[in-house]
């Protein structure tokens, strides 16, 4: 009788084994799925003016900065401002032509657009364009008063980042608009982009 246990329980064992061999192997655990990529916003492409400078200026360096980014004044010898010291306009040698800076109290200001400049704002504008598409792509946030000096349709339209109009703080892009009705500057930068005579 113990063997016909140990007989049974030999069997019982071997169609055990086989069975287990026959089972299907566990399934590999999924691979988690790679988590997306973050949005990220389109780059303002570095050779356009915006409310904050041009390429590698921006509102707020210092002087030094500026010619080490540009280029001293590619013109020294020419009078930026009354008094150069308080403030001076100038090309960086090494700028687009038509674009200038002004440096306050030896901090950059703002940047001009003059001219036969080709550099374009952020909103892809330039010199000779109609007044009336800046006017439209701005729309209510454009600020339009008449030209001090030129009769209509010659006026000045001002596009602020936000409420500040007058800190340092303060951004803006200002489309000066010539008596045929086209744009004939732009300048981006803080508060000295409402200067209507160079430094003043």
């Amino acid at each position: 009788m113990i063997r016909r246990i140990l007989l049974t329980t030999a069997v019982m064992c071997s169609i055990g084994a086989l069975a287990a061999c026959n089972q299907p192997e566990p399934a590999a655990p999924a691979e988690p799925a790679p988590a997306p990529a973050p949005e990220t916003p389109a780059p303002t492409p570095s050779n356009v003016l915006t409310a904050n400078g041009f390429g590698p200026l921006r509102i707020g360096m210092t002087r030094a900065e500026v010619e080490a980014a540009m280029g001293a004044d590619s013109n020294p010898g020419a009078v930026g401002g009354a008094d150069p010291a308080a403030c001076d306009i100038f090309h960086p040698s090494n700028a687009p032509e038509g674009l200038q800076v002004m440096i306050e109290n030896g901090v950059l200001t703002n940047v001009r657009l003059i001219r036969a400049s080709t550099v374009t704002t952020d909103r892809g504008f330039k010199i000779g364009d109609a007044a009336a598409t800046v006017k439209a792509a701005y729309g209510a946030s454009a600020e339009v008063v008449p030209h001090k000096y030129v009769e209509a349709p010659a006026e000045y339209v001002t596009v602020w980042s936000g409420a500040d109009h007058t800190s340092a703080a303060a951004r803006g892009i200002k489309y000066e608009i010539g008596q045929d009705g086209n744009v004939q500057s732009i300048a981006g930068g803080g508060p000295s982009i409402s200067y209507v005579e160079g430094c003043s």
